[in-house]
């Protein structure tokens, strides 16, 4: 049992580090060939442990769940954070790509001008900072000339429209969202009733703003 206990974490911990080593262009881009080096990596890495017995399966599960747990805590440590899950990195600064930084993370220019078009911004120099994030994903900001003038900028006191909630789905209350806004079933019902509704079982959807309780109800009918 401590034989097949040490070659798990052994090679869960070399298996990570394998992805870690592949890069955060793998984890956002998953190509073909970066799909099938994660894939063939797994099969490798988990197909060479043999295991013999239910319960050691079980004892596994539960040792790896620990380590999971215990590198999850290992990364909230700031001097540690940055070799567990890596740090960010800049792409693009003040419009102009930083060549360096794309080979060092293996990030192709291709994919890079696909994720700024995809994201509305198809000309670089609109860039202020394309930044690489540790989980692979792109953060763009825009300069401040590009972005779309918003209420705040035009000084404008905008009302608060509320969250839509959903208080019945496919006939079933939800009693949760009711509880989040201090109401009952009871009230759902008298609700429903003011605006024809007679059968929760009828309503497909119905939902209610938490600023104000306005309700939108949508049947099971087309004709509705």
């Amino acid at each position: 049992m401590f034989v097949f206990l040490a070659k798990s974490i052994l090679i869960y911990i070399l298996f990570i580090l394998a992805i870690r080593f592949l890069g955060k262009a793998a984890l956002a881009q998953l190509t073909p060939h970066d799909f099938g080096a994660i894939l063939f990596l797994a099969y490798l890495a988990f197909g060479s442990i043999k295991v013999e017995e239910t319960i050691q399966g079980i004892i596994g599960i539960l040792v790896l769940t620990c380590i999971h747990l215990i590198i999850s805590k290992l990364s909230l440590l700031n001097w540690l954070n940055p070799f567990i899950i890596g740090k960010p990195t800049i792409l693009i600064k003040h419009g102009k790509i930083i060549n360096e930084n794309l080979r060092k993370n293996r990030y192709p220019l291709a994919e890079l001008l696909s994720n700024l078009r995809t994201s509305g911004y198809p000309d670089i120099q609109d860039i202020e900072y394309a930044i690489l994030e540790a989980t692979g994903e792109i953060s763009i900001l825009p300069k401040k000339e590009v972005v779309a003038v918003t209420p705040k900028d035009l000084h404008m006191n905008v009302s608060n429209i509320g969250l839509p909630l959903a208080i019945i789905i496919e006939g079933k209350v939800q009693k949760y969202n009711l509880k989040l806004i201090d109401k009952n079933e009871e009230w759902i019902k008298e609700e429903l009733s003011a605006k024809g509704y007679h059968q929760i079982k009828d309503i497909f959807y119905a939902s209610v703003r938490d600023n104000d309780h306005s309700l939108v109800v949508t049947t099971f009918s087309v004709n509705d």
